[in-house]
């Protein structure tokens, strides 16, 4: 079940999939509380398992509003059965409604393919990200 979640219950994993176990409070981003920006989490049972952070953040290069996806995560036993789309097939239907005309990520390199799936398009070139990896901006046309 999806459920809309606060930025502190998104911490844990957070911690334990994207920052290597780092403490909790460590793993609060900045915009976490900014106004109009949301936190989806997907239960399994009562557990929570999965979760997303969209912000409003327009890019530079692009008109009408957008949003920024950060810190998509899922617990590693329950990775490839499909949660990770359902909650973005979820924010999506959202954003619809916020009147949001595009979504945008910076993606593992680990996750060009989950995105690419889902029809997002790459629009920059592999970058580094001290300390987590290599990344590509990643954006996706919502209307």
């Amino acid at each position: 079940m999806i459920k809309f979640i606060t930025s502190k219950d998104t911490l844990p994993i957070r911690s334990a999939v994207l920052r290597d176990n780092l403490n909790n409070q460590l793993c609060h981003f900045e915009g976490d509380e900014k106004e109009g920006s949301f936190h989806l989490g997907y239960y399994d049972n009562e557990f929570l398992v999965c979760i997303a952070t969209f912000y409003p953040q327009n890019r530079k290069d692009f008109t009408g509003t957008g949003y920024q996806l950060r810190g998509m995560a899922t617990l590693p036993n329950h990775q490839g059965k499909g949660i990770g789309n359902q909650i973005l097939n979820f924010a999506i239907i959202y954003l619809r409604g916020q009147k949001a005309s595009y979504l945008w990520c910076n993606a593992r390199k680990t996750a060009y393919h989950f995105y690419q799936g889902i029809g997002f398009e790459f629009i920059s070139e592999e970058f580094e990200i001290e300390n987590i990896g290599p990344h590509r901006t990643m954006y996706l046309k919502i209307q």
